[in-house]
């Protein structure tokens, strides 16, 4: 009997349809050895040997693996080919007691084979039969550079996390954790939360006109056609973007222009091509799937697995875009049968650009190209699983297709005034641009803005049909998404692809950021006092250049240039006396406590505001004699309050719509008279000028803001269920 042993069981009825009856493959249900929970389970005095144990949850698999290993003749082992599925191989070795190829480790015991039997290794990038059949030909040994930089990866995390923890355990509040990677992605949110809160929004105006031919060109005899151009320069001089601050200057302009004469200064036409993106990696297919489908990262890694372990898709964990030659070929052949010859115009490759990447592995891409998203639909139940699939095919499928083509214009307009006044000249400018090939976009659509002017020439004289201000206010940058997260730790360095969903995960978890509107991530108080606090203290922890050069460290141990036992010591040892003189210097009062005014009418004795685990709260300063606590209005904070609209209730004309928080953390805007009344609905309310809820022209619905302000029904069912733009361009209210 041969034995093929991989992590999951999923993977293992993949691959054993693949397999002759003499083949037998089990799972291991992942990894079958740990570092213990009850204690750090490392030996700091002998290089940062690691004392692995076998968790409760696994022994019985290593008892059912044990035994099928027992009666082969051969054993396979199959795990995934990154460091974790390395790590996964060697430790079944060691449990196991398999010995072959992994002898020269230290911590393997030494015992004669009971019969003869061979042990190899063996990788591939999909789980298909030609790859599982392709990989036996190759066995090889396991990979021990792997799996020191895995073993390095997973000391170090265990290293920041037993001593870090156990302090803000003492000094903030039970529960808390922190962690290597965990810790720069929180500051990353909190930094961005502060510059939030330091933005100061500015004023600025721009001026449309709306212009049209006072003349038919003979060629275009069908009329003239009417486009809009934006005011660019006042007396030859270009405008920036506060020159226009108020609306006394916009109006101070228009006047100037009010009988204006206004003719075609030049016209600039030119081709235009827009490419192709590179197939996937796991950062990416996190943002990709973030945007477009509103996945999170952690439900597009669980996704992307069912699809890899049924065969669907390649390996999901990669940073690189290379793709294998046989799909490239495959994917020409396909594209010139399914759609024409000038949609294959030949393979393209494409170079990463992230930090560390492993040129070696592939992209993430479907296993055939031949099995388009119709045809997986058939074979899927889950419509998650459908949607990723489709994303993961075009992206993949269009990787290797030609460029979109289209022809821009570019029009400049001389207004000139015909009256005495300090504006001269102005100039308006005008772009339109109109697909005349659609190259990728044929497979892997995206929005496109095209505008189409009319048939210009220079010197034609045109008709201003109005003239229009528009009033604009500078917004904050954006709180981070899981996509933009995911972006910017990669940017940085920080992590590798397994790391991306998990980091954000933990974060949600531990309850330092909270998913506000459209998912946005969003620090609570507890995460903005531990990053606070690691900033101040332990500045190098949540350091990103300092992150980054820790993963080049464990990436030169994968790469052999480095030992990981020393790499760990030297950030060890000075982290190490860090946390000794903090654990002494910090005082959790200081820490953790305000004054406030209030008075305990239990004993008398001052209220303070303390942070617990799950954020602030009110308490008297006599605990533990005295135990009074209350609950703190703090916008953010789990459990808050509603807040007020201003907007009165329709539903029953006595409570007004505030915003509150679901069990499940979502917000809603409901009315404040419930639960006498149930009125609710899960957008903003939309207000008209007296404040009063604005209700939809189509069907009397109430209407409520969707993406960017734009106003939207909030009945489903009605015309004007999708957002269009608002009419009004002042800010709306937050709440």
């Amino acid at each position: 009997m041969t034995l093929v042993i991989v992590e999951s069981p999923t993977k293992a009825k993949t691959i054993q349809k693949f397999l002759p009856k003499e083949y037998t493959v089990l799972s291991s249900y992942g990894h079958i050895r740990d570092l213990p929970r009850s204690k750090m389970g490392i030996d700091i005095e002998h290089g940062f040997t690691p004392q692995y144990v076998i968790p409760k949850d696994s022994q019985k698999q290593v008892t059912v693996l044990k035994k099928a290993a027992a009666k082969a003749k051969t054993i396979i082992l199959a795990t995934d080919e990154d460091r974790e599925g390395e790590a996964i191989a060697w430790h079944l070795t060691q449990a196991l007691e398999l010995g072959q190829g992994t002898e020269k480790r230290k911590d393997q015991r030494t015992k004669e084979p009971r019969s003869e039997r061979t042990v190899q290794r063996i990788v591939f990038h999909e789980i298909t039969k030609e790859a599982i059949e392709e990989a036996l030909k190759s066995p090889r040994d396991i990979d021990e550079k792997l799996v020191d930089a895995q073993q390095a990866r997973r000391v170090l995390d265990r290293l920041v996390g037993y001593e870090l923890s156990p302090l803000l355990w003492k000094k903030v509040a039970r529960g808390l954790s922190a962690g290597r990677v965990q810790s720069v992605a929180l500051r990353l949110i909190v930094d961005r939360e502060r510059e939030i809160e330091a933005f100061k929004s500015q004023e600025y105006w721009t001026i449309e006109t709306m212009l049209a031919s006072s003349s038919v060109i003979p060629s275009h005899a069908e009329g003239s056609r009417s486009f809009t151009a934006e005011l660019t320069a006042l007396n030859n001089k270009k405008l920036e973007k506060f020159d226009i601050a108020n609306q006394a200057r916009a109006k101070e302009i228009i006047s100037a222009l009010d009988t204006a004469t206004y003719a075609v200064e030049s016209v600039e036409k030119k081709k235009t091509s827009k490419s192709p993106y590179p197939p996937f990696t796991t950062s990416t297919l996190q943002q990709d799937a973030n945007r477009r489908l509103g996945f999170g990262a952690s439900q597009t890694m669980r996704v992307a697995q069912d699809l890899y372990e049924a065969g669907l898709i390649s390996y999901m964990r990669t940073d690189s875009v290379n793709l294998a030659g046989k799909f490239l070929s495959e994917t020409q052949s396909y594209l010139k049968n399914a759609l024409a010859a000038r949609y294959a115009t030949g393979v393209k490759t494409y170079k990463t650009k992230s930090k560390g990447a492993q040129e070696a592995h592939e992209a993430i891409r479907p296993t055939e190209v031949q099995r388009t998203p119709e045809l997986a639909a058939k074979e899927l139940s889950d419509p998650r699983q459908v949607k990723l699939y489709d994303l993961i095919w075009r992206r993949a499928v269009a990787s290797q297709m030609p460029e979109a083509e289209l022809d821009s214009t570019s029009v400049r307009v001389k207004s000139t005034a015909t009256k005495e006044s300090r504006i001269a000249e102005a100039t308006f400018s005008a772009t339109g641009s109109m697909l005349v090939f659609d190259g990728f976009l044929a497979v892997y659509p995206m929005e496109l803005k095209t505008t189409i002017l009319p048939e210009l020439v220079q010197g034609q004289k045109l008709a201003a049909q109005s003239v229009t201000p528009k009033q604009h206010f500078t917004e904050p940058p954006a709180r981070y998404s899981d996509a933009t997260l995911v972006k910017a730790l990669e940017e940085h360095g920080i992590g590798r692809p397994s790391t991306y969903a998990p980091t954000i995960s933990t974060l949600v978890t531990r309850r330092y950021v909270e998913r506000i509107e459209s998912r946005r991530l969003r620090p609570t108080d507890i995460g903005l006092l531990v990053a606070g606090l690691l900033l101040e203290h332990f500045p190098s922890i949540v350091d990103p250049e300092f992150t980054a050069r820790m993963e080049e460290g464990l990436d030169g141990v994968a790469e052999g240039n480095r030992v990981w036992g020393p790499l760990i010591s030297e950030f060890y040892h000075p982290f190490h006396e860090l946390i000794e003189t903090k654990t002494e210097e910090l005082s959790k009062k200081t820490l953790t406590e305000e004054k406030t005014d209030e008075v305990c009418e239990k004993c008398g004795k001052p209220m303070v505001i303390k942070m617990g685990r799950y954020g602030k709260f009110v308490a008297c300063s006599g605990f533990p004699e005295c135990r009074n606590t209350k609950r703190i209005e703090t916008p953010g904070a789990p459990g808050q309050p509603a807040s007020d609209t201003g907007v009165l209730c329709p539903k029953c004309s006595k409570g007004n719509i505030v915003r509150r928080r679901s069990k499940r953390g979502r917000f809603f805007f409901g009315c404040s008279a419930y639960p006498n009344c149930d009125f609710v609905l899960w957008n903003p309310p939309a207000k008209d000028e007296q404040g009063k809820l604005k209700t939809c022209d189509k069907c009397a619905s109430p209407m409520v803001l969707g993406p960017k302000d734009a106003e939207k029904c909030s009945n489903k069912e009605c015309v004007n269920f999708k957002a269009k733009s608002a009419g009004s361009t002042e800010p709306t209210a937050s709440f």
